[in-house]
């Protein structure tokens, strides 16, 4: 009679703690037991105590190791045969319990009442330390875990620390390269056949779990549960180091591990190392250079599939998360929080040499070798080093004349980024979204009103170890440097004159071809560089912001200003090698020193003196 109740799906004894139904009286007692905490039957070996007989027998097998009921397909033991029958339809794909709601087939009847509070949004079991709700009791004790930081299955290879002892079999997959579930549409191996399974995801396409706000889909219910929390911005797990909170409670693991250094997953290539198995495994591709995600629009391949959908929307045009300060829109929600803080003003890392802070760590990084001196993308025509392959990429451009992205609307001038197209196409809009709160100027981009701002602050973090002289930029001490050195990478085709940067050059050429790109929309005249048309245009205006402190006289300028004064402190910092003459600027020491070489390099078109 009892027997019959599985298949009518009768439950006439409840749970008045939880209105969880059985089908037999016995059942519901033992039931009980797991409000109640009674637990009667206890291990002699570890004193772990279970609410049934028959569970710690079972149990017993884990401390002497005895599986006496082995899977013929793949070997695999079990303490009982009840477990042997159920692994076996993981190989005969039988799944006997459906959901009347989804569709979704499952091995057990209490898998299948488990996935049933999916749809009925029922978690019955809740953690009294933050309140997140489970739809099984064995989930809350291990999430409890979380709080009291109790790992208790560990590593023997590295030592990592687990909550449950079927992640630490999992884990030790990563050691010994084993992947026992292989995708039979693309050969990649996994771990455990839950991975698998969402896999599979990808080559159909389907995403059942929906977010209500975006419409964003997702592979895993998890994944829509953690990503509604950046719709309504909670972030639960706090870092107790610095304070920095996070979405879910992996995501806060893995951050740890910056604050310990731990890093014990490491790349036999090039021996980096990685705080989670996932990020090595994802960099091994950097190696292989397999890149198993392809945008069907043009063809790039991604290492990620989260990447790859994230790069659709360039084709679409789709931003769905938007600043609520300026409006500016972003493909991803790691941008739109990194763009925040532009308008905070918050800047979390810091450099330890020159103090400069800065919003990702990333960025941080790149900076430091500014102060290394290592650059570690090269290029291989002409050898100019960088501190990011994509400055290398974008660099050597200039040697194959590839220019994708056009200023159509204007004045045809090419780029090799989409991003500088857009700053770009300010000088012509006139648009400068960024201005300084000291003066009211305004900036085409956020990064040139930050150095701006050094003007009225006086920071200058880039400082020269031969003269002491500082600056605003790291690329204006690089230039700096070449005063010293007498060096001048780039050279004029048409008058042989030397240029610390490629950009002086490009803009020195422009005397030689007459081009004035930059036109005067008050007078009509035109110049070479914007520079100088934006000087021009204060003439018009008659705005002087800069004046000197000492005899009042104004400037349209803050380095006219700062050169000026050195009228009244008497400062040279530039002084010939020759004769020991000191100037105020180096442009008037480069004049100078054509009295000691000789060199006239202009000559009269008509008499050719």
């Amino acid at each position: 009679m009892a027997h019959l109740r599985v298949h009518t799906g009768e439950r006439p004894f409840t749970c008045s703690d939880c209105g969880k139904g059985f089908t037999q009286s016995s059942q519901l007692m033992v039931h009980q037991r797991v409000h109640t905490g009674v637990r009667p039957f206890t291990c002699s070996d570890c004193g772990k105590g279970f609410t049934q007989s028959s569970k710690l027998l079972v149990h017993k097998s884990v401390h002497t190791g005895e599986r006496p009921f082995t899977c013929l397909d793949c070997g695999k033991g079990f303490t009982c045969s009840s477990q042997l029958k159920v692994h076996q339809r993981v190989h005969t794909g039988e799944r006997p319990f459906t959901c009347s709601d989804c569709g979704k087939g499952f091995i057990r009847s209490s898998d299948l009442m488990i996935h049933q509070r999916v749809h009925t949004g029922e978690r019955p079991f809740t953690c009294s330390d933050c309140g997140k709700g489970f739809t099984r009791s064995s989930q809350l004790k291990v999430h409890q875990r979380v709080h009291t930081g109790e790992r208790p299955f560990t590593c023997s290879d590295c030592g990592t620390g687990f909550t449950q002892s079927s992640s630490l079999m999992k884990h030790q997959r990563v050691h010994t390269g084993e992947r026992p579930f292989t995708c039979s549409d693309c050969g990649k191996g996994f771990i455990c056949s839950s991975n698998l399974k969402t896999h599979q995801q990808v080559h159909t396409g389907e995403r059942p779990f929906t977010c209500s706000d975006c419409g964003k889909g997702f592979i895993r219910s998890s994944y829509l549960i953690a990503h509604h929390r950046v719709h309504t911005r909670e972030r639960p797990f706090t870092c107790s180091d610095c304070g920095e909170r996070f979405i879910c409670s992996s995501n806060l693991k893995v951050h740890q591990q910056v604050h310990t250094g731990k890093r014990p997953f490491t790349c036999s290539d090039c021996g980096k190392g990685f705080p989670c198995s996932s990020q090595l495994m994802v960099h091994q591709r950097v190696h292989t250079g397999e890149r198993p995600f392809t945008c069907s629009d043009c063809g790039k391949g991604f290492t990620y599939s989260s990447d790859l959908t994230v790069h659709q929307r360039v084709h679409t045009g789709e931003r769905p998360f938007t600043c609520s300060d300026c409006g500016k829109g972003f493909t991803c929600s790691s941008q739109l929080k990194v763009h925040q803080r532009v308008h905070t003003g918050e800047r979390p890392f810091t450099c330890s040499d020159c103090g400069k802070g800065f919003t990702r760590s990333s960025i941080l990084k790149v900076h430091q070798r500014f102060h290394t001196g290592e650059w570690p993308f090269t290029c291989s025509d002409c050898g100019k080093g960088f501190t990011w392959s994509s400055d290398l990429l974008v660099h050597q451009s200039v040697h194959n004349g590839e220019w994708p992205f056009i200023c159509s609307d204007y004045c045809g001038k090419g780029f090799t980024r989409s991003c500088d197209l857009l700053t770009h196409q300010r000088v012509h809009t006139g648009e400068r979204p960024f201005t300084c709160c000291e003066c009211g100027r305004g900036f085409a981009r956020s990064s040139d009103l930050l150095i701006h701002q050094r003007v009225h602050t006086g920071v200058r973090p880039f400082t020269c170890r031969e003269c002491g002289k500082g600056f605003a930029r790291s690329s204006d001490l690089l230039a700096h440097q070449s005063v010293h050195t007498g060096e001048r990478p780039f050279t004029c085709s048409d008058c042989g004159k030397g240029f610390h940067r490629s950009s002086d050059l490009h803009r020195h050429q422009r005397f030689h071809t007459g081009e004035k790109s930059f036109t005067c929309s008050d007078c009509g005249k035109g110049f070479t560089l914007l520079f100088h048309l934006r000087r021009h245009q204060s003439v018009h205006a008659r705005e002087r912001l800069f004046t000197c402190s000492v005899c009042g006289k104004t400037f349209t300028q803050s380095s006219t200003l700062q050169s000026h004064q050195r009228v009244h402190t008497g400062e040279r910092l530039f002084t010939c090698s020759d004769c020991g003459k000191g100037f105020t600027r180096s442009s008037h020491l480069l004049r100078h020193q054509r009295v000691h070489t000789g060199e006239r390099p202009f000559i009269c078109c008509e008499f050719g003196k």
